[in-house]
């Protein structure tokens, strides 16, 4: 016979929440909270941060950043770092740029060139760091240099290429937005899959007899992103909607993020990240999952440079520059992905680029300069960093 259950104490239930903020075990709500907090106070700065349109606007300059520092979070979850995603990003637009207007060819054939410097970039990455173990931090750097050099070359002598505006990818990134109707659709699915996902979980884990989260819990928190979700597409659509590019990131964020979660892959790269050796005993093909990461974080940045491209309807000597890598870093981690592998998410890049980009543009909407824009981006690097840390520390006590 089974007694009653126990009532758990406010004073508990505050220690309980405490805990769970102080390791890290919140998960993206206190970066969520964060976001918002930041856009409050531009808001009261200055009273056209929150426009439609200024949103609108800041959603679309999010992607291109936004899709490298995707890659960003994958190797940081292997405890690694790329350092070259910005000159790989350089390439890839210069590619498209030089590719379709230079040399004539169809611009979906130089996308998919562009795509494939890329993938060859993130090989031999992956293949000089499991056989010689150099460190990533060191073979990036000479990428850096090495294919920001690719890149000068590629774009020749006059440094410069423009794209025609009636360019299919021009369009597609400046002025391209879903329906309405479409928009809604997607809320929808997004919701549903994601209420579902989590329900599956919820069940797998009574199966198992582990701890689980209450149907009250997960239900708030699927109401609360069809919420802010539904609130976001009402509110963009009150100007040009939600912009196809944005959109673009957005569902490659949710890929990644169920194929981290769901797929035999995702596991191992947090086995790898978590614990090397451990995978490794474990049977986790540490070398392929090491090759394929740094694959996929350089052909995500040498997508984020076509991306560049077609926003800037061209390709330069300034795009990808060092900027656009620390961008991309400080996205990342300011996201909520830990510098020492095997914890983040997926929507680290997106969490993180919003709030950075949001910095951005506040910022210049009061008319400072750009050495104020770095200042406060550096100092909320910092901050996140520190933080890291200390949860860390906490998990290991």
């Amino acid at each position: 016979m089974t007694g009653p259950t126990p009532v758990v104490a406010p004073a508990g239930r505050a220690g309980a929440f405490w805990q769970r903020l102080r390791t890290g075990e919140m998960g993206s709500l206190p970066i969520a909270a964060v976001l918002v907090l930041i856009c409050l106070v531009l808001q009261a700065l200055n009273h056209s941060f929150l426009s439609s349109d200024n949103l609108v606007n800041l959603t679309q300059q999010s992607a291109a950043t936004g899709i490298i520092a995707l890659g960003v979070v994958l190797t940081l979850h292997l405890g690694q770092i790329d350092l070259s995603v910005g000159a790989v990003s350089g390439l890839a637009a210069a590619v498209v740029a030089v590719g379709s207007v230079s040399l004539g060819w169809p611009l979906t054939l130089a996308v998919l060139a562009a795509l494939a410097a890329g993938l060859v970039v993130g090989l031999l990455y992956g293949l000089v760091y499991t056989r010689l173990r150099v460190p990533s931090f060191v073979f990036t750097l000479a990428g850096l240099l090495v294919v920001g050099g690719m890149q000068l070359r590629v774009l020749g002598e006059t440094g410069s290429v423009n794209l025609p505006f009636q360019a299919w990818l021009v369009r597609f990134c400046q002025t391209a937005f879903l329906p309405q109707a479409v928009a809604w659709v997607v809320v929808a699915v997004v919701v549903g899959i994601y209420a579902a996902s989590r329900l599956h979980d919820r069940s797998r884990r009574i199966a198992a007899e582990l701890a689980a989260q209450s149907l009250g819990s997960v239900l708030l928190r699927v109401g609360v992103l069809a919420v802010v979700l539904g609130a976001a597409v009402g509110y963009l659509g009150t100007n040009r909607g939600v912009g196809a590019v944005f959109a673009l990131f957005v569902g490659l964020v949710a890929v990644v993020d169920l194929v981290l979660r769901r797929t035999r892959w995702g596991r191992f790269v947090r086995a790898v990240g978590g614990d090397v050796e451990a995978a490794r005993r474990a049977g986790v093909p540490v070398r392929r999952v090491l090759v394929s990461v740094f694959v996929a974080c350089s052909t995500l940045a040498a997508l984020g440079g076509v991306v560049a491209a077609g926003r800037l309807a061209a390709a330069n000597q300034d795009t990808g520059a060092v900027d656009v890598t620390l961008t991309a870093v400080a996205a990342a981690v300011i996201g909520g992905t830990s510098m020492y592998g095997g914890r983040g998410s997926a929507w680290s890049a997106l969490l993180g680029i919003l709030i950075v980009q949001s910095i951005s543009t506040g910022l210049t909407l009061l008319n400072l300069d750009l050495s104020v824009r770095y200042g406060v981006t550096g100092i909320v690097l910092a901050v996140a960093v520190v933080i890291d840390a200390l949860q860390r520390r906490a998990r290991e006590a």
